[in-house]
């Protein structure tokens, strides 16, 4: 089972809420997108990208098909967890602090 970091959590939440206040249709079509990345992750905890120039190596990246969004995950933990839950437009150097 993967989880999700209380930071995660919020963030997903948070872009949820934003999203939803214009388009439910999208919100609901983020949060089946995020929960399918997932599940294919917890099966695969390998798939994501490595960033060295973001992250060491342990922590891997996965776009979200159809979303400007990244799921920073550990790849290396016993389950694999979601740490971050991130807009590709931020400063991913200095919005991610590892």
């Amino acid at each position: 089972m993967t989880l999700f970091a209380p930071r995660a959590q919020r963030e997903l939440r948070e872009a949820l809420l934003w999203i939803e206040k214009d388009n439910p249709v999208a919100a609901d079509t983020l949060l089946t997108t995020v929960l399918e990345a997932v599940r294919r992750l917890q099966e695969r905890p390998q798939l994501g990208r490595v960033r060295l120039d973001l992250a060491p190596a342990r922590y891997r990246f996965w776009s979200l098909h159809g979303f400007p969004y990244l799921l920073v995950y550990d790849a290396e933990a016993d389950r694999p967890i979601i740490l971050r839950f991130v807009h590709q437009s931020r400063d991913l150097p200095r919005v991610l602090d590892f």
